[in-house]
């Protein structure tokens, strides 16, 4: 099982959207595939018309519900998930008052290994217990970025941080998203783009924003639109990089 922790310190950069279409693509390629939602905001568990079974995060945090009890299937096959609500804006101080703070999700997560190829934490923005959970965890960090100066600032805090923090194995692999070849600004990032970036980009998309319409993953009604196609080719590419870690 590999975990996809889907970051940025910034919101508004597409975190969201890369891990909702990502773990559709996982399981439409057959793969075992779960999203949790961390984000107290729930946009994930939105998009796929999903509530959590219990309110808050607190008897999962504590063990005394296991993670398969809370999970709940999708309308795509192979694809599950674990949905939040806005009170998981609480996440923090109930992990304040635990032992092993921010080994928790891992923790969590570890009994499902056998039950899942992959794992994508769709995270809430900020630097928190929260995220120092989903660095440890991770086997891999995407981290959406638009390609402007301060984006790519919390792009460098997060490198920093993790420096700092001895969480620097964890790869980071920065995504461009939102990308707009008509600026002048976002043209000149993608000619240079930061270390280890996809390839892939993520163009910005009017049919992506329709996902809060539709409620659906973008491959559902439009996989023909250049965005579609470039989760697509971030999703080989993401999988490439997995499998030769």
């Amino acid at each position: 099982m590999k975990i996809i922790g889907v970051y940025n310190i910034k919101g508004g950069v597409g975190k969201t959207a890369a891990a909702v279409n990502l773990g559709h693509i996982s399981a439409k390629a057959g793969m075992r595939t779960l999203i949790w939602d961390l984000d107290p905001q729930g946009a994930s568990s939105f998009y796929f018309r999903i509530k959590p079974k219990v309110k808050g995060p607190k008897k999962l945090l504590r063990g005394e519900r296991d993670l398969d009890q809370v999970i709940k299937a999708t309308d795509y096959e192979q694809l599950d998930l674990l949905p939040a609500d806005f009170s998981f804006r609480n996440m923090d101080l109930l992990l304040e008052g635990m032992s092993h703070p921010m080994q928790r999700l891992l923790a969590l997560l570890k009994p499902l290994s056998q039950q899942y190829d992959r794992v994508y934490l769709d995270c809430p923005p900020s630097i928190s217990l929260v995220s120092e959970n989903v660095f440890r965890a991770s086997s891999a960090l995407v981290v959406p970025t638009i390609p402007t100066t301060l984006s790519l600032r919390t792009l460098h805090q997060l490198l920093e941080f993790l420096q700092g923090h001895k969480l620097g194995k964890t790869p980071v692999w920065p995504l461009l998203s939102m990308a707009d070849r008509r600026k002048k600004m976002h043209k000149e990032v993608m000619e240079s783009p930061p270390e280890n970036s996809f390839q892939s980009v993520i163009p910005y998309s009017s049919s992506v924003e329709l996902m809060g319409e539709y409620r659906k993953p973008l491959l559902e009604y439009s996989r023909s639109c250049p965005a579609a196609r470039a989760y697509v080719e971030l999703w080989k590419e993401l999988e490439r990089r997995l499998r030769a870690k």
